[in-house]
């Protein structure tokens, strides 16, 4: 199972994000976890600065921009 965080605090691009994790997610037929993280402390402890962050299995991916279902995708696999 994939475990996804989605860092920052709610804004629309937290949101645009979560949308294209979850859809990637099902595209590809795998067992996911969606947490959304919105403690500024929490963000903080992975050293992001800007949300929204994307971080998958405990490793950070992307920060500061909302990326495509696509580009999820081959963070995925």
């Amino acid at each position: 199972m994939k475990k996804i965080q989605i860092l920052g605090t709610g804004c629309a691009k937290c949101k645009k994000l979560t949308e294209h994790a979850e859809k990637a997610a099902q595209e590809l037929g795998i067992d996911y976890e969606i947490e959304k993280v919105t403690d500024i402390k929490q963000i903080m402890n992975f050293g992001v600065m800007m949300t929204p962050g994307l971080v998958i299995d405990g490793k950070v991916k992307t920060t500061g921009k909302v990326i495509s279902v696509e580009e999820v995708k081959k963070l995925l696999t």
